[in-house]
């Protein structure tokens, strides 16, 4: 008997574990196809030697300059935000729970239309087109304000809750607040800019892949691998928190710091991701959910599989707003709206 239950188990973690492993391919293979294709298709071959600077000069810049740094930012911004959402909800026991839900999103909005409209970061220029083009003209300005915005929410939100005895309904009561304060904030500042300040606000707010170079990618990986790290290493208290707290201090876990600590780690993740690409929701908020039904509600094995399907629901958000268009780009923030309001009714 103890030896059929054993086995049964070991088929049960098998399948887990294989879930991830598909998951993980199909991730690579759809990073692949998202830089093979486009306006101008590439041939995987050509790709591979862009890699080493052995293709053409078009190609080389074509896939090191535009689609990989794209395809990259995708893979990298989808972990940290299906992961971070996937912490909220366990952490705060709230399926709803997330950055967009939370107000850090708002926040960084709120913080990116104060650089445009107060700090004079958007302008509008013409390209060799006959369509206007918007640019920000220091984005580095628009990002700090944006992060910093964001992370204020993230501290008011955690000062509020230890008021209340850090309870998770405090906490999402008061990003609730939060979200509908910056909203009304960043409302001002299109009523009180100009033309061009109003649009290079909804600019940023559509969210663009395409916006980061090498550079900003790396500071975002690197802050998304450490915050990773952490949350996965903390799997088991958040699988202890999950079953009440109660619980959870039965079993020796500090619920209050980890909790805090939880929502701070994972929202530097988001806050850092949504300052350089802009407002991306619905990833956060469906990918815990959509693979919570193949895998279950263990943070061990539902925490990796919620950031590959968060990478896998963004890779696919933008070779949709790349490709139903081409050459127009459409904005992936639309596109991921539009692909998470179904799944979540669903």
């Amino acid at each position: 008997m103890l030896k059929q239950n054993d086995k049964e188990y070991k088929k049960y973690i098998y399948k887990k574990i294989g879930i991830i492993v598909i998951l993980f391919v199909i991730m690579i293979s759809m990073a692949v196809f998202s830089v093979t294709k486009g306006s101008f298709n590439i041939e995987p071959l050509d790709v591979f030697k862009a890699l080493f600077g052995k293709a053409s000069q078009q190609i080389n810049m074509i896939v090191l300059y535009v689609r990989l740094p794209r395809v990259a930012m995708a893979i990298v911004s989808g972990i940290g935000l299906a992961l971070s959402g996937c912490v909220m909800q366990s952490v705060l026991k709230n399926p709803l729970a997330s950055a967009s839900t939370l107000g850090i999103s708002q926040g960084a909005a709120f913080g990116a239309a104060f650089a445009i409209v107060c700090l004079g970061a958007g302008q509008s220029t013409a390209q060799i087109s006959t369509q206007s083009s918007l640019t920000i003209t220091n984005p580095y300005m628009t990002t700090v304000s944006a992060f910093l915005c964001s992370m204020l929410t993230v501290l008011i939100i955690i000062g509020l809750s230890k008021s209340r005895d850090n309870s998770p309904s405090s906490m999402v009561l008061a990003g609730v607040a939060l979200s509908a304060m910056f909203a009304g904030g960043t409302a001002l500042m299109q009523y009180f800019g100009t033309d061009t300040q109003i649009a290079s606000i909804v600019f940023w707010t559509f969210g663009d892949l395409g916006r980061v170079t090498w550079k900003e990618i790396g500071i975002v990986s690197i802050v998304v691998l450490i915050t990773s790290v952490y949350l996965l290493m903390n799997s088991w208290n958040y699988n202890a928190i999950s079953e009440g707290a109660h619980t959870a201090k039965g079993l020796g876990v500090n619920v209050e710091a980890v909790r805090l600590l939880g929502m701070a780690v994972s929202s530097l993740s988001v806050a850092t991701i949504v300052s350089f690409v802009g407002i991306i929701n619905f990833i956060g908020l469906i990918a815990p959910h959509a693979v919570a039904a193949l895998i279950g509600r263990d943070n061990k094995y539902l925490m990796p599989a919620s950031a590959l399907m968060g990478a896998i629901l963004l890779l696919l958000s933008d070779g949709i707003a790349r490709m139903v268009l081409s050459p127009v780009i459409l904005p992936i923030g639309a596109i991921t709206s539009f692909m998470g309001a179904p799944l979540f009714l669903y």
